[in-house]
């Protein structure tokens, strides 16, 4: 059976669900009214008045509001604050009330008509901190989804996902994002260098002020501004800032030369994308260097049956809250573990070495270390090392040796 992945877009006003399969042409996104492209499912709950049933989404605003009952919403930033939401003289936790809306989008029906747990499930914010992180780490435990079921990715890591799945005319140059919505203007340009393997993406970000007037020559300008010099094969343009047909003379200058996209479900569609991708069923030619993401291969040499090789613990491109290494080594020379530090796009390397202080004296090849390597920051990382000894025959002095690396 082809895995099946489903990703959602959520934000404080709203969630959108996408859902692919492999054999899929492309994630298709689930719609409230069948037919239409009603993709955004307002992040609220509302108990009906005979306390058997909780509705969700623009249902549950149609019946509070006919019920004259409580619709309770805001439920991402009162989940986040560790706030309590009230209804009918009930005091609900809010974090319990979002992960019942999670739960319910995860039962919307596939297209195909099964009944789905799907194999990863990708959540996408604007941005991906330590805070969401908890947040839906505790929700996957309370489904009993393992942490290797789920992936959580900010806006513009999916997007990344979601331009270089396209067919190949369209990223062959620069491809640009504008993200227009509630008082902000995010323009996005990812860039990729042709010539590394794997190709090395980077993402140049600018942010612009609220267009309150004249929106059409204002964006015009901002879009010859942010594009000069560039050569773009693709534009998508994304959120409720754009609604309202006022683009006129700015989707002319934008149109010259380049592709232009506009719609509303690019961010949950690359989170299909990235569950395909990173579930290694695909291959995928290219790495992310976002803000998110480290910027180093991390790696230990070591020797394996005579011959020496490098045993890589963390691998440039991963988002940093995601990564982390372990493994167990015999340790040979010096009471010291030397890590190698290499950026992907370059031969060499810089090594730092950390000491075992105070580690026993023993006979060479009689020390056996468990290694643990886990990121803090996109720029920072925790070694941990742990004396074990030697089974029987060298006992474990239960040191511990705990660094932390600024890289």
């Amino acid at each position: 059976m082809a895995e099946r992945y489903v990703g959602i877009d959520l934000n404080e006003k709203y969630a959108m669900v996408s859902y692919y399969a492999q054999g899929m042409s492309e994630p298709g996104t689930f719609s409230m009214v069948t037919g239409s492209e009603a993709y955004q499912i307002p992040v609220c709950l509302c108990k009906k008045k005979d306390g058997m049933q909780w509705l969700y989404g623009e249902e549950a605003r149609r019946y509070a509001k006919e019920e004259k009952t409580v619709c309770m919403d805001g439920l991402l930033k009162k989940a986040l604050a560790s706030e309590s939401v009230e209804s009918e003289g009930t005091l609900y936790e809010a974090a319990d009330l979002l992960f019942l809306f999670l739960k319910k989008l995860l039962t919307l029906p596939p297209q195909n008509g099964e009944e789905p747990l799907p194999e990863k499930i990708v959540i996408t914010t604007e941005n991906m901190n330590l805070e969401y992180r908890k947040l839906f780490g505790l929700f996957a435990e309370r489904m009993g989804i393992s942490s290797e079921c789920l992936l959580l990715l900010d806006y513009r890591e999916s997007f990344y996902f979601y331009a270089f799945s396209q067919q190949q005319e369209l990223c062959r140059n620069d491809v640009v994002l504008y993200y227009y919505t509630v008082g902000k203007l995010f323009c996005w340009i990812l860039n990729r260098e042709k010539q590394t393997v794997p190709q090395v993406v980077t993402l140049e970000e600018k942010r612009y002020e609220a267009m309150l007037t004249e929106r059409d020559e204002a964006f015009s300008r901002l879009v010859k501004e942010s594009l000069k010099g560039k050569i773009v094969s693709t534009v998508y343009l994304i959120g409720d800032g754009f609604d309202g047909g006022w683009m006129k003379h700015s989707l002319a200058v934008l149109c010259c030369g380049r592709r232009v996209f506009m719609g509303k479900n690019l961010f949950c569609k690359g989170a299909c994308y990235a569950a395909a991708a990173k579930s290694g069923k695909e291959d995928w030619p290219y790495v992310f260097m976002g803000d998110n993401e480290l910027k180093l291969n991390i790696s230990l040499k070591v020797e394996r049956q005579g011959k020496p090789e490098f045993f890589t613990m963390i691998t440039a491109g991963e988002n940093w809250y995601e990564a982390g290494g372990e493994c167990e080594v015999i340790l040979k020379g010096t009471p010291s573990v030397e890590f190698w530090f290499q950026p992907p796009r370059s031969m060499e390397a810089s090594v730092r070495s950390l000491e075992l202080k105070d580690l026993p004296l023993r006979e060479e090849r009689t020390t056996r270390l468990r290694i643990t390597a886990k990121p803090v920051a996109a720029d920072r990382i925790i070694f941990r090392i742990i004396d074990l000894g030697f089974g029987e025959i060298v006992r474990s002095s239960e040191k511990v040796w705990e660094y932390m690396v600024t890289v």
